[in-house]
């Protein structure tokens, strides 16, 4: 059965994750009972998911999980599926030099994967998380429950319209940044995933614009804001942060020396 999947997905490890998926066993298990013999409901729901898989359909949507940071989120075709990259958004956001009760908002915050890891690590911190899709926060909440963080609170809304009159010492979003005719939006995972998560006007750039332009009104002094963005996009985003006048602008690299996080932060006196 192993040979047959890893023919149909042209990979050995999709396909031990398929099967592993579909049993309900781990890897291990199965290297260990190569030669286990299958019954006929498990042959079945092996050969669905493959066929699934071999459609193009993300794994993470075929187990309705990622994980992010150490744990397990629950995802489906609502939200964008988490990925490594995001990870840098956290540890940065982690590293700053915060109030033991700073109020931090994640913009876009679809699954919920940022905020919801930032108000485990950080216990003390009030988070709140925002997103236009109903059915996103959906997703949220679900995962909300899971790790038991009913303190993090989710509005629904339009970018940092739910936050209006409100301060943070932090605003975070991994938000839509790429153009609307991008070759890439046709390749993969993102065909599966929901265009509002994706996409951001002509450039990628627009709701990036937005956010930094904004975020200015809604930051306490030294209050900071961090973006992910795409892989060639930093400059353009460090500009902007620039011209908005944020200070002690900057970016950080991946693992793979890309910078695909842009931070700034609110003067923290009058000039």
């Amino acid at each position: 059965m192993l040979a047959q999947a890893a023919a149909a997905l042209e990979s050995r490890g999709e396909a031990e994750l398929i099967i592993g998926l579909a049993l309900q066993r781990p890897r291990a298990w199965l290297i260990a009972h190569d030669d286990a013999r299958l019954e006929d409901p498990d042959v079945e729901r092996i050969d669905a998911l493959v066929r699934k898989r071999a459609a193009g359909i993300p794994f993470a949507h075929l187990s309705g999980a990622r994980e992010f940071y150490g744990r397990e989120f629950r995802v489906g075709p609502a939200v964008l599926i988490p990925r490594p990259e995001t990870e840098h958004l956290v540890e940065w956001a982690l590293a700053l030099e915060l109030p033991d009760n700073a109020r931090v908002a994640d913009v876009g915050t679809g699954s919920g994967c940022i905020i919801l890891t930032l108000a485990a690590e950080r216990p003390g911190w009030q988070c709140t998380g925002t997103d236009l899709s109903a059915e996103a926060l959906a997703v949220a909440a679900d995962n909300r429950a899971r790790f038991k963080l009913e303190g993090v609170t989710l509005l629904q809304g339009d970018l940092l319209s739910p936050l209006d009159a409100r301060t943070f010492d932090l605003i975070v979003s991994n938000p839509p940044y790429v153009a609307a005719d991008d070759p890439h939006l046709e390749q993969g995972d993102v065909r599966f995933e929901p265009d509002i998560a994706l996409t951001a006007g002509a450039d990628g750039l627009a709701l990036i614009r937005a956010l930094i332009e904004r975020s200015r009104h809604l930051l306490a002094p030294g209050g900071w804001l961090l973006i992910e963005h795409g892989y060639d996009q930093a400059e353009a985003v460090r500009e902007l942060f620039c011209k908005n006048g944020y200070e002690s602008v900057e970016s950080k690299s991946d693992l793979a020396g890309i910078e695909r996080v842009t931070g700034g932060k609110i003067r923290s006196t009058p000039p």
